[in-house]
């Protein structure tokens, strides 16, 4: 029984660790970055593995989480450097929005966050999005539209403030 669990472990892995560490290397922009977050959304699979049903579900909002965690580590390093730069600087000064699309992503509230990374970053269509997620369909679309929405209008305000 424990070899093939094992084996059954080793051609999942084999057959979805490249497209999860390709998707992860998208998000991060970084290739061992994206190595490292697939390794581990894999350790924490196989730690879990009967109690989970859905293994490839599991592994995209994992990494997810993962690369939330991570994007969440570099805002708090750039505002660390940030504060440390205008410190030193005479007056205050303004912080412009960065209309980069994965910082604006990642500041959307985890509800609208995953759908748009596993749809969009994962390509993954609506109802394995709605099966992964435990939601329906039409609140997965509605998820993506008001995410889109809360995208569109942030990228609006970050053009208008062009000096």
């Amino acid at each position: 029984m424990k070899r093939s669990r094992e084996k059954e472990a080793s051609e999942l892995f084999a057959a979805l660790y490249p497209r999860l560490a390709g998707w992860c290397r998208r998000l991060v922009d970084d290739d061992g970055t994206a190595h490292e977050i697939a390794s581990e959304a894999f350790t924490r699979l196989w730690a879990r593995w009967t109690a989970v049903d859905e293994p490839r579900g599991f592994l995209y909002v994992t990494a997810a989480n993962l690369v939330r965690d991570h994007w969440r580590k570099l805002e708090r390093e750039r505002k660390a450097l940030r504060r440390a730069t205008t410190e030193s600087a005479i007056g205050p000064t303004s912080e412009q929005a960065d209309p980069s699309v994965r910082l604006l992503v990642q500041s959307l509230p985890e509800r609208l966050r995953v759908p748009i990374l596993l749809h969009y970053y994962a390509d993954m269509p609506i109802r394995e999005v709605s099966m992964l997620t435990g939601r329906k369909e039409g609140t997965v679309k509605a998820d993506l539209h008001a995410a889109r929405e809360l995208l569109r209008a942030h990228l609006g305000r970050s053009l208008d403030h062009t000096p």
